[in-house]
């Protein structure tokens, strides 16, 4: 594991593909951060297990606040700038590249219910890696290919590359799991998909359909999703 890097995030190269539809829905909400993206599935049955409450971060506060994630409380739709770069809202995959660095580290993965939005904040150690999001169909074990028996009315693959979520020891640092309920308006439950050969793999199952953002955010390194209800 490695320092946050001055600056606190390393400038992406993105090659993100935006379309704005879907945009309609959420013109109630504003935003800030990188990229962002929408799209529909279906999936299988259900199996939860977790060993903490996720919604609260070390000190007990809730995840949601503005002040602890230091940046406005706004949800999806496009139009603020952050230290993480411009914002765009769309239906399309979203997909950066980081050549050349140290694996990050995940440490946790936390989520709150906002009035319009679902909140997911990736916790880091290390710069932020690189990271493709998209919608899939379900979710599998990377390595194996096995379905994950998880149930939603659609499926957003978020992949953090090259990141781990163990130590050099080989334990893990995002404890709990691999389902964590989450019983929001939106997100039912989050899933870790796997920490294999470089990649780690987090599986947001919703009830439905809604557009989205993410967002690189500094001191502490982190990502965060926001998904509309």
């Amino acid at each position: 594991m490695r320092p946050s890097s001055p600056s606190g995030v390393r400038p992406p190269r993105l090659r993100v593909a935006v379309h704005l539809a879907g945009l309609a829905a959420l013109a109630v909400l504003t935003a800030c951060g990188p990229a962002t993206q929408t799209a529909m599935s279906g999936g299988p049955p259900a199996s939860r297990s977790s060993s903490e409450d996720p919604r609260e971060d070390s000190s007990g506060d809730p995840v949601g606040e503005a002040p602890e994630d230091s940046y406005e409380d706004q949800g999806p739709s496009g139009g603020s700038t952050t230290s993480g770069g411009s914002t765009s809202t769309s239906t399309s995959e979203v997909d950066v590249d980081r050549d050349d660095m140290e694996p990050a580290v995940v440490t946790s993965v936390r989520y709150a219910a906002h009035d319009t939005y679902d909140r997911v904040v990736i916790d880091l150690d290390g710069d932020v890696p690189g990271y493709n999001v998209k919608w899939v169909d379900e979710f599998v074990q990377d390595g194996s290919g096995r379905p994950i028996d998880v149930r939603g009315g659609a499926y957003l693959q978020i992949t953090l590359f090259p990141a781990h979520a163990h130590d050099e020891n080989g334990v893990p640092t995002w404890k709990g799991g691999p389902v964590y309920p989450a019983d929001l308006d939106n997100l039912t439950d989050v899933v870790r998909t796997g920490d294999f050969e470089g990649r780690v793999g987090i599986g947001l199952v919703l009830a439905r359909q809604a557009a989205f953002q993410i967002q690189e955010q500094g001191g502490p390194n982190r990502l965060v999703l926001d998904v509309a209800h």
